[in-house]
């Protein structure tokens, strides 16, 4: 218990020494690199989802924007394309009802018409302008005045005037044959041949000989209503560019992007352009080459439009088809606008660019931010490992002051507590091993003084011995002084044990492992101690098995 004490003290900080060691181990990462290399991580990591997401969604957004500007853009395509139909409905309208037509067509003097009616056509720059009469013989062909005669009744507008008895205007396919009839410039102007081009649909064909027109009818009353005849007018589309250019410069207004067109449009019959402002490579019109055939099977196949990404001639465009429709429902051909993707993947990467810029600034304020913030965790664990390396060595006065308004001022306020109190016990522990180091001293002599005193006495005691058994031996054995001597040489003899268990107690001798009999060491050491002052009064029993 005294050794103890006494090295209680010196215990502790051998045992801190142990644990923290007086220098530290090489090889091993501090605390404000490890925090470092976590927080470069996190917002590396941070920063590589932000673009990634970033990214996406800027993709995403680009492209939703691109397809709603370019579905507003074959909005005002398509205005474009009825409005010049409706300019077409109007001429011929205005024109069935003009008093000129009416009184030839009464009169029979068709030749006066004529020259009028080729001003008219001429005037709102339309194709063809044909007089028919009620059963749909043509009287008066102002493309073609040689020819007439021929029976246009077929004609699905011209039928639809006769059955309504009203103007009607609509989009349809004349053969080579029904466009050389009312012009062989017309016929001529049809014909494409095809070119060709990628991403294409296969087709046995190599040429195109019908042509797409604006067309409108209208049937000719007298003042008396009388149906005296039918007129009928249009445009041909093939290699008609005033529809496509108008919505270039309405809608794109022409806007070009590194020498080429931003914005695009075009007229198609069934898959192939008869009136584009797609460019060849060569700078010409893209006429007679065709549309993709993924998009052909959505549009003219399924009659849905088409919204997205797609190949057109040499470029990838960001696009919008819709179907053009007969008067009868049929899908005939298409209408095109379409957007250059280039302008669309610059902006796109100027976004990203901007995103990414923006994501790395901030990656780099955070790590200027986390570099500083762990260099002043760091420098406090430092100086609190500092001020444990000085505690292990014996400075148990050590304080550590720090002021972060944090848990790490708690734990230093912590630390300085805890060295207070170690210094406290230290100074306890060591007063204590003193006062225990006096008494094992007292104790020490006060032990060899015993084992002198014993044996000094044992000498004697054994002459008192020896004697009381030869006058035991000498005494008859009914001698009346017989029984006070026996008691003499017992309590001799129970002396004698006292003062050689005393001996074997004060003599130093190496600890042995050996079998005893505890009753027989219980019974010594209560023969040791039974009969001291503090035993008096006290009545030992004892219960050995």
């Amino acid at each position: 218990m005294t050794g103890v004490a006494a090295v209680a003290g010196p215990a502790i900080l051998q045992r801190l020494r142990t644990r923290t060691g007086s220098q530290p181990r090489r090889g091993r990462r501090t605390i404000g690199a490890r925090l470092i290399r976590n927080d470069l991580l996190v917002i590396a990591v941070a920063v590589v989802v932000f673009g990634l997401v970033g990214t996406s969604l800027v993709n995403r957004l680009v492209v939703a924007e691109a397809q709603r500007v370019v579905q507003n853009d074959l909005n005002a395509a398509r205005a474009i394309f009825l409005s010049r139909l409706s300019d077409v409905h109007d001429v011929v309208r205005l024109t069935a009802d003009r008093f000129f037509l009416k009184e030839a067509l009464r009169t029979g003097r068709l030749a006066q018409v004529a020259d009028e009616l080729g001003r008219v056509r001429a005037g709102e720059g339309l194709d063809f302008l044909t007089v028919t009469d009620e059963q749909g013989t043509v009287l008066v062909r102002t493309s073609n005045p040689a020819r007439a005669g021929d029976n246009r009744s077929g004609d699905e507008l011209l039928s639809a005037a006769q059955s309504t008895r009203a103007p009607v205007s609509g989009v349809a396919i004349w053969s080579a044959a029904d466009l050389w009839r009312e012009s062989p410039d017309l016929a001529e102007r049809a014909y494409i041949r095809f070119v060709e081009t990628p991403k294409a649909r296969p087709r046995a064909e190599m040429e195109e000989t019908a042509g797409m027109v604006l067309e409108a009818a209208a049937p000719i009353w007298s003042n008396d209503g009388e149906l005296l005849g039918l007129l009928y007018g249009g445009m041909l589309l093939n290699r008609n560019y005033e529809i496509v250019d108008r919505v270039k410069s309405t809608v794109f207004q022409a806007l070009r992007y590194h020498g080429r067109d931003v914005g695009t449009a075009t007229i198609f019959l069934d898959d192939v352009r008869i009136a584009t402002n797609v460019l060849n490579r060569d700078g010409t019109r893209a006429v007679g080459t065709r549309i993709a055939a993924d998009v052909y099977a959505r549009v003219v196949g399924e009659g849905q439009p088409w919204i997205g990404r797609a190949f057109v001639v040499n470029a990838w465009y960001i696009t919008a088809y819709e179907p053009i429709r007969s008067i009868a429902g049929r899908v005939i051909g298409i209408l095109y606008v379409g957007m250059l993707e280039d302008r669309y993947v610059e902006m796109r990467r100027r976004a990203v660019a901007i995103l990414l810029g923006i994501a790395l600034a901030g990656g780099l304020i955070s790590m200027a931010f986390s570099y500083h913030v762990s260099r002043r965790i760091s420098a406090a664990v430092h100086r609190l490992v500092s001020a444990s390396r000085e505690l292990t060595h014996g400075n148990l006065g050590v304080t550590v002051r720090l002021e972060t308004g944090d848990e790490l001022e708690d734990l230093a306020e912590a630390f300085t507590t805890m060295a207070a109190a170690l210094q406290a016990r230290d100074e306890q522990l060591k007063e204590q091993a003193r006062t225990r180091l006096m008494q094992s001293e007292r104790l020490a002599i006060t032990g060899q003084l015993a084992a002198g005193v014993a044996h000094e006495l044992n000498n004697p005691l054994q002459g008192i011995l020896a004697y009381s058994h030869l006058l035991l031996e000498l005494l008859p054995v009914d001698h009346p002084v017989r029984d006070t001597l026996q008691k003499i040489a017992d309590q001799a003899n129970r002396s004698r044990e006292i003062i050689r268990g005393l001996l074997d107690f004060a003599r130093p001798r190496p600890p042995q492992v050996k079998p005893v009999d505890l009753n027989a060491v219980l019974q010594e050491c209560v023969a040791l101690v039974e009969n001291q002052a503090m035993f008096h009064n006290i009545r030992v029993t004892r219960r050995l098995q």
